[in-house]
């Protein structure tokens, strides 16, 4: 079960790369539409805002089908054969459902207890999707929808018709089980989803008032998931869909940027259910702390190496937002540490909030330098500079305590180790090492770093034999294999490059780095 969850949460991360760049797009299009920072440069009738408006029309795609691109993109990573074929099935069938149940409320929505003749959105609970006036069952149901396709496709692909019905074999197949089993699922939707929305509602509540407890419990458990690989399954709906705003976090707040950045009222009053996207604090402020402090208890002998491996996956974490390369390095052989660090993580985001600096802080200095600091900073700066300040002062926390837990406790982070070189090798190193001798690169190009990585991992994962499945996210390869046993070990994996493994069972995420998408590409072909 557990590896059906991670390999879940791994697949719904596909869509969630897009909103990086989204973001940008729309941070710049408020920026320069916002007549209270440009002046009568911005102003409506002008063509600076004609031409900027066009373009921050365009980067509100993404967010404006959040549903129709969660469902699409699940079978890039779930769909065990023909991916892009599950991915226009997806597409139809969920098409078919919201139809179905447009119609069967459009008839009879008084018996379903829903005002079909509402407007959308509000308390209504009814949005447009693809122009498809439906119940809003937001991210939840369009993951339902893609999960039940994707099974069926996984089923039904491959089954072999009489030869005078086989056009109608394949994705056609698919299609037609499909819009059978969606006409059950829309009246089981119109059925039950009213009352699910209501359950919804009182969630909200619950968390719009936990207050600061709130905003702690729920950073805490965003950092602890993540070596389960389940942090995604968590923050995902408060982020992109309905659990403490319409819309999610990330939509509502980008809608409400040029009224935020018009008023000089604090953040806080204007977009309070934005305290949870809080997640950057510790990867802007606690990471550079933590490699500090790596570098401090090091062998000195082993300082100026440790230094260029730290640079770059503490520049990552800050820049880019991704953890794992550093968190990694110390999760395995300092669990305690881990825990530590999401308790000061959680500290952190509640101090942060308790000052009132509140946005869409989640990602790096990429992120909330479009959708906060450039949109925002005239006039809110002095918000910001209370986030600095605070963020400095948990900088010099985080560095003290680890450095007096690693100490104390005689940790073998990076730099104390006994028996591991810091550097990042090849497969021919490696297969040196164990083997004293050196051998070719079988299966992979030398001269394609991917790969070489790709190869290497495989070979530690016992073969190509003993590989299930493959997926994976911003950073980690996750792969389930048939014999946990024939599994390196985390120094192995280290010696070719990556930033290590985690295991959970039969379940494997190897640690890549922002380069995982294309050493999944050379891995696959070499499977």
């Amino acid at each position: 079960m557990m590896q059906k969850i991670q390999k879940f949460g791994g697949a719904m991360f596909t869509p969630v790369l897009l909103f990086a760049f989204a973001g940008v797009v729309i941070g710049l299009g408020t920026l320069f539409t916002t007549e209270v920072i440009f002046g009568p440069l911005a102003a409506p009738d002008t063509m600076w805002y004609g031409v900027w408006n066009v373009i921050l029309q365009g980067g509100w795609t993404v967010f404006n089908q959040l549903p129709l691109l969660f469902a699409v993109s699940l079978p890039i990573g779930l769909a065990k054969k023909q991916n892009a074929r599950c991915c226009m099935e997806v597409l139809v069938c969920y098409l078919t459902f919201n139809y179905f149940v447009n119609t069967m409320l459009s008839q009879w929505g008084g018996f379903f207890g829903v005002d079909f003749s509402a407007e959308v959105g509000g308390s209504s609970g009814l949005a447009m999707v693809a122009s498809i006036k439906t119940l809003d069952m937001g991210m939840i149901g369009a993951l339902m929808i893609s999960g039940i396709v994707i099974a069926l496709h996984n089923k039904f692909y491959e089954t072999e018709l009489p030869e005078w019905v086989g056009v109608f074999s394949g994705s056609t197949f698919v299609y037609m089980i499909g819009f059978f089993v969606m006409l059950p699922t829309a009246l089981l939707a119109c059925l039950i989803w009213p009352h699910v929305q209501d359950g919804i509602r009182a969630f909200q509540v619950f968390v719009a008032n936990a207050g600061l407890v709130g905003v702690w419990i729920f950073a805490f458990l965003e950092r602890a998931l993540i070596p389960f690989g389940l942090h995604h399954l968590l923050y995902s709906p408060f982020y992109y869909d309905n659990a403490v705003v319409a819309g999610g976090i990330y939509a509502a707040f980008a809608k409400q940027l040029p009224e935020i950045a018009a008023s000089t009222a604090p953040i806080k009053e204007l977009a309070p259910y934005a305290a949870y996207t809080c997640s950057c604090w510790s990867k802007i402020f606690g990471c550079p702390g933590i490699a500090l402090a790596f570098y401090a208890t090091a062998k000195p002998e082993k300082r100026e190496e440790l230094k260029g491996l730290l640079i770059p996956i503490t520049l990552t974490a800050i820049v880019c937002g991704v953890t794992e390369p550093i968190e990694f390095t110390f999760l395995f052989v300092a669990p305690p540490l881990f825990v530590v660090h999401a308790a000061l993580a959680a500290t952190l985001a509640t101090v942060m909030n308790a000052f009132g600096v509140v946005g869409v802080f989640s990602g790096g200095l990429i992120e909330i330098s479009s959708l906060n600091l450039i949109p925002l900073m005239a006039n809110h700066w002095m918000t910001y500079l209370t986030a600095l300040v605070i963020g400095l002062a948990f900088t010099a926390i985080y560095f003290f305590v680890f450095r007096f837990l690693i100490v104390k406790f005689d940790f073998k982070t990076p730099g104390r180790e006994d028996d591991v070189e810091i550097k990042f090798g090849s497969k021919a190193e490696y297969r040196a090492r164990q083997n004293g001798e050196t051998v070719a690169l079988e299966g992979a190009a030398a001269d394609d770093p991917y790969a070489v990585t790709a190869a290497a991992v495989l070979e530690l994962l016992g073969g190509a034999d003993n590989i299930v499945d493959v997926t994976n996210c911003v950073t980690r390869l996750r792969v389930n294999v048939k014999d946990e046993t024939k599994v390196a070990e985390d120094i192995d994996f280290k010696s070719v490059g990556t930033s290590g493994i985690a295991k959970n069972g039969k379940a494997m995420q190897v640690i890549i780095g922002l380069k995982v998408p294309k050493v999944r590409d050379r891995f696959e072909e070499l499977l």
